[in-house]
This record gives C-alpha cells, structure tokens and sequence, in this order.
C-alpha cells in the first residue's frame, strides 16, 4: 500500500469512528484534520499492525509507579533525582517506569493539570523526562476528563474568549442529575461567575478539577495534540485517567457510555498506525465487569488495570480466607492477544472499594474497614444516587495494611506483605509496584494533616540520602523488603509461564492456601504459585496439584527440590512456593 493509500485508509477509518461519536458533523473533514495534526510527519505513519503480530509484552516486563517528586535532593531536580534513583537502585530490574502527572497543576497532587504541555519547572524540565525515557519505557497520564480552574482554557471559558470558553461541560442547576454515578461526595455542579452569568460546570472529583466537554470537537483535537506532543517527549504508555466519565448525558449515569469507548477507539487506531510502539492503559475503577468492557474486541485498552486485585487481596491476607480472591481469579477471563492486565497491590491513590461491590459480603466489607483504621488508615467517601455516603477506598501505605491481621498486629508484617506482592507477581498480567510499596513507606500522617487529603498517607516525599542509606543497610526494614523484592521480580522476569498471556487456572486447594497454575505459551514450563494466606502453617498435599511424574520439580523461591510428587509439603505462615518444573534456579 503507498503512503497516498495508507493515509487514504486511515482517514476513512478514523471517519467511520467519528460518525459514531459526532453524527451531523462533517466527519470527513474532522478525520482530515486529525491525521494532520497527529502525524505532521507522514514518515511516522504505518499501515496497522495485526495484533497477532504484535510483540507487545512478556514475562520480563514489570513497571515502577513514581511522583515526579518523590525523591528529594538538595541542589537538584526531582526528576533528576529519581533519574538517579532508578539508574541506581533499580537498573533494568524494572523496565517500565510510570510518572505520574509531572506537569503545572493546582490540586490532586498533579491531577488537576493547568498545563499539559509544560513540565513543572518544580520538578524539572523536558529533557529530564527524555532522560527518564531514553532508558525507561515510559508510561504518563494523559488526564482527559478534566482540567484546572487555574488554567488558561478555564480562564477563557470565565471570560467568554475562545478556545475555552466551550471546552467545559455544564448543566442547569436544576437538571435532574440523580441517575450520575459519583466517585466522590461534593456536589456534582460548581458554580462559577462568568461574563455570560452564572454557569454550573460539571466537576466530577473536585470544584477545582472541571470536566471537558468532549461533544466539542474541539476538545478531542486539543488532546490529539497533546498525545503527539508526549509521543515526541518519549511517551510510549498513555494512561487515561479516568475516562469512564469522559461523555456525559443528561438523564443517564455519565459512566461507561458508548460515545466514551467509541473515543478510546479512535485513540487506539491512531496508536496502531504510529510507527512507535504505543500502549493504552484505561483508569476504569468501577466493577469488574464493567471494566473488562474497556479491552472492546481487541481495540480499545492494550491493558487494563487489575482493579479487584488489591482490595481483595488485602481482605485475604488481614482474614486468611482467600474465597473471595479465587472467586476473582477464577471468573477473570484471559486475556485476548494484544491484551492484558496490569497488577498491582497499591498506588498513589487508596485501595478502592467499589471493585467490592456484589463480590465482597458487606460484613466482610465492613470488617476490613474497621482493620485497616485500627492500622492508622483512613476511609474516603463517595456520594451514591440516593444521597448517602459510604466508603470510597482505604487511604493507608500497603506495608502498614499487612501489620497484622483481624486479630490485631502481630510479628508477621514483612512475610505477610511478601505473600502479597508474591501473589500479585505470579498472576497474568503485567506487574506494577509502587515506589512506596518497593520501600515499605509508613503511613505519612503528618502529610495528611498539612494537605487535608486522605490520599496524602501514602504519597510521601522522601530525602534520597536517607532512604539511599536505609537500602544500604541490611538491618532496615526498607533494605529487607527492597531486597526480597527486587530479588522475586529478577526471578519472575526468567520463567515463560509467567508471561502477561500465559495461561492461568485457579487451583482447589485447603482453606487458608490460595494457588494458581501457569503455563508457559510453549507449553514447555508449568509454575504451580501457591501461597499460605494465614498465620500459621499449612500442609500441602502435592498429590492434589498433579505435578507430572517423570519432570523435575523445585520451589524456586525457596531451591527446595520435590523428590515424592505425592508426598506432603509444610508451608509456613505466609510462604509462597513457585514449584516449577523448568531449570531456571534462584540466583
């Protein structure tokens, strides 16, 4: 196919999108001027890749999720400072690196974006996220659904002056709204003084943070641009925040609505034809049934995001009951080629609850609850459609919600968070750890009382020489768990069946031991995964897994070979065994 062809084609593609989401407007035209803004260089476009032919992942990929600013320096950029860090402590252990939102912001702690092309000038500049990049595959936020009131765009819309004075999304104070889904309890409506009178913008997470108006054109191309822009800042992993709230509509609930998929749909074609390798990730924390709508038919989201995993898995290892954690496990449906999960235990936000919603009893609910705040977290609320408020997330540091159990503290802190992040890398997907998870962080209270913000407890900044002498004693806390970390992702990062496509199946085991099997694409290599959830020890009966006679079978974590494949083996509180029939031994 000629450039003229391939160009031809995509336009046609990218018009048969936009029908879908702007009937009555010329079409056409819009795809036109699309294809010219996103690629202004023809060179970078190619016919799309078949997705059978995609090698977008394997089982050596594992990310870092970061704040810009994390790591302080004194005399140096942040960005620069986590440069450091990264080249320093973690190498290419991890080769994916998420930075979140890193540009000029006024609320959130970046979410609230006054600019998106610019890098704030606190954190440093665009050559310091090029650096990031040059040696990271980089992932950023790409935060769609609203801005800042702080910004020019909003200021515009104050003033009535073009671009922004239509790129917000507003409503009569009196429409019914009853039906909108809420993250959150302030009311859904900000009302604001322009020079056309009051106006009510729709304000989804908080009065500073206002939703776009995506039935502007407008405001889809800005973003185009913007995708560009970061494409050529070595942006490869676009995460989109939020966008499950993206399309609104009077009279519906404003989540998941088809304008919003078709629009992540036409992203994904841009992507497809860009001669980068670029990933979409979705933020949908909504339940898992409706999140897995975000993979499409293979064209929406590469990836999603694991949203079930962190609370259920905290409510395993705080009760030792791993029912409802095989539940999830067992009724994820594997992935399709070109796409896959992202896991995880814990982020820069709390660990949410609405993933609970049908799966999780509310005595169960309520019991975590009540843990975790005795553990020094906090709960965040949402309002629902009748006007009352229930919990939203629990805002604590991971390391601090495995303290202990339903029991109380106890000694097993370290272990119990090592069965949990050992689980989390043994499933299917892509794991992602938090820097604040890979440093065992405390709860950060006095950030909390400064901010006023839950969410503060677990986005701490930390004093790089500090934390830089803690990783280098053995005796810390943070060494112990760094260490054993790093340790388990270099070994995970060796086993085939523990690619992001592998396959995965729940195993029946005892109360109190939760297992999954893997199997390399190859068939080749088989990873039995099987962790004790509980504080005291636990006997496995190999016979039940069906290890095959005649293979050579050794825990890996452990290097204990199995010489009786029928016989009996101890697992200790919170022990995790990788029992695997491949050569690939410990390091």
């Amino acid at each position: 196919m000629s450039d003229r062809a391939t160009i031809d084609h995509l336009t046609k593609r990218i018009s048969a999108h936009l029908r879908m989401i702007y009937p009555g407007h010329d079409c056409d035209m819009l795809a036109d001027n699309i294809v010219h803004r996103f690629w202004p260089n023809t060179g970078r476009m190619i016919k799309r890749r078949k997705i059978a032919d995609k090698h977008l992942w394997n089982e050596s990929d594992v990310a870092i999720i970061t704040y810009g600013g994390t790591f302080r320096a004194d005399g140096e950029r942040p960005l620069r400072t986590l440069h450091r860090f990264l080249k320093t402590f973690i190498g290419q252990t991890m080769g994916a690196v998420h930075i979140l939102p890193f540009f000029p912001f006024s609320s959130d702690d970046g979410f609230g974006v006054i600019d998106y092309l610019q890098v704030d000038e606190n954190l440093g500049d665009w050559s310091d996220i090029q650096g990031i990049a040059a040696d990271y595959r980089l992932m950023a936020d790409l935060v769609i659904n609203h801005g800042s009131s702080k910004s020019a765009w909003f200021q515009q819309f104050l003033s009535d002056e073009a671009p922004g004075k239509d790129y917000y999304f507003t409503a009569d104070a009196a429409a019914d709204l009853g039906q909108v889904v809420r993250p959150r309890s302030h009311p859904l409506l900000t009302p604001f003084r322009t020079v056309r009178g009051d106006r009510h913008v729709w304000s989804t997470f908080s009065t500073d943070q206002l939703d776009f108006d995506f039935r502007n054109p407008a405001v889809l191309l800005e973003f185009i641009e913007i995708i560009r822009a970061y494409i050529d800042h070595g942006v490869r992993i676009f995460r989109l925040d939020a966008v499950a709230f993206l399309w609104k509509k009077i009279g519906t609930p404003s989540i998941n609505l088809d304008e919003t998929h078709e629009i992540i749909r036409l992203l994904r074609t841009l992507m497809d034809h860009h001669a980068e390798t670029l990933l979409i990730i979705t933020e949908t924390n909504i339940p898992n049934h409706e999140n897995l709508t975000y993979f499409g038919n293979q064209n929406e989201a590469h990836v999603i995001y694991n949203f079930s995993l962190p609370p259920l898995l905290t409510h395993a290892l705080l009760t030792g009951n791993a029912l409802y954690l095989k539940r999830l496990t067992r009724s994820n449906p594997p992935a399709l080629t070109g796409c896959t999960y992202l896991n995880f235990t814990a982020s820069h936000d709390g660990i949410g609850l609405r993933p609970t919603e049908g799966v999780l009893p509310q005595g169960e609910v309520d019991q975590m609850l009540a843990v975790i705040q005795g553990f020094g977290g906090r709960l965040s609320m949402r309002r629902g459609p009748d006007g009352t408020e229930k919990p939203y997330e629990m805002n604590i540091s991971f390391f601090e919600a495995m303290q202990g159990t339903c029991d109380g503290p106890d000694e097993h802190q370290i272990n119990r968070f090592m069965a949990a992040m050992t689980i989390m890398l043994a499933l299917e997907g892509i794991p992602a750890i938090y820097i604040h998870s890979l440093l065992a962080t405390p709860n950060g209270y006095e950030e909390v009382n400064v901010t006023g913000h839950n969410r503060a407890i677990n986005r701490r900044e930390l004093n790089y020489d500090e934390i830089s002498a803690k990783l280098t004693d053995p005796a810390t806390v943070e060494a112990q768990v760094f260490t054993r970390l790093l340790s388990l992702v270099e070994m995970r990062k060796k086993q085939q069946a523990f690619h992001p496509n592998a396959v995965q199946f729940t195993l029946a085991l005892p109360e109190g031991l939760f297992g999954i099997w893997r199997q390399s694409q190859d068939r080749k290599q088989s990873i039995f995964a099987i962790t004790n959830v509980t504080k005291v020890e636990k006997t496995l009966s190999l016979a039940d897994i069906n290890l095959i006679a005649g293979d050579t079978w050794r825990d890996l974590i452990s290097g204990q070979t199995i010489t009786d494949i029928e016989s009996d083996f101890s697992m200790s509180a919170y022990q995790t065994a990788w029992i695997c029939n491949g050569l690939e031994l410990p390091v």
